[in-house]
């Protein structure tokens, strides 16, 4: 009996010390693994807020910054560009921008914080392309005759005016987003970030 009793332990022994060791090799494999679903610093950066000086903006030029890897369009729109914008009211699909792609700060005609100053990610709602600037009135930008300015998606013609509002009857379902953003200055804008959480 003794002997068969020494034989258990011995079993009992290695099969102990064989699921240890196999645990420690799970748990060795599964460490990196998991690390791996975290996000690294270039992702977490990706998603950080981004801090744009826009001081060098002339009236009537854009500029785009990358945020969440996406562009995002400042446009320093001039008196001109804006005055189309009641113009075009009925011809939007959206002129009062009460869907919700913009913050509610924004929800207003000019889509924006200052009338002037318009934050838009540069992506069609349509399929995701990023549509052409065409400020230009008319036919000097290849337009039809009674183009006021905005935008035209490459991809299925879809058009936005200089709110980022779409055209009624265009593929493009909703006007551009709006990021949520902020004012830090008169002439520097943070971008994925403000204080009204929106």
């Amino acid at each position: 009996m003794s002997k068969e009793h020494k034989v258990d332990c011995g079993r009992r022994r290695l099969i102990v010390a064989t699921a240890a060791v196999g645990g420690a090799g799970a748990v060795a494999a599964l460490v990196p693994f998991v690390s791996s679903m975290l996000p690294s610093e270039r992702a977490k950066a990706a998603g950080a807020p981004v801090e744009v000086d826009i001081s060098k903006l002339e009236p009537g030029q854009m500029m785009t910054v990358e945020w969440r890897g996406k562009p995002v369009w400042i446009i320093n729109r001039t008196k001109e560009m804006l005055d189309t914008l009641p113009k075009l009211a009925d011809a939007v699909a959206d002129p009062k921008s009460e869907k919700d792609q913009q913050p509610a700060y924004c929800q207003n005609e000019t889509r924006s914080i200052k009338t002037e100053i318009l934050v838009a990610v540069g992506i069609c709602t349509h399929l995701g392309c990023s549509p052409s600037s065409k400020f230009k009135h008319g036919s000097e930008e290849g337009m039809a005759s009674d183009w006021l300015g905005g935008f035209l998606c490459p991809c299925h013609g879809s058009t936005f005016d200089f709110a980022g509002r779409v055209y009624k009857a265009k593929p493009a379902p909703t006007n551009l987003e709006v990021p949520p953003h902020m004012y830090l200055s008169d002439t520097r804008i943070l971008i994925g970030e403000d204080k009204k959480g929106a």
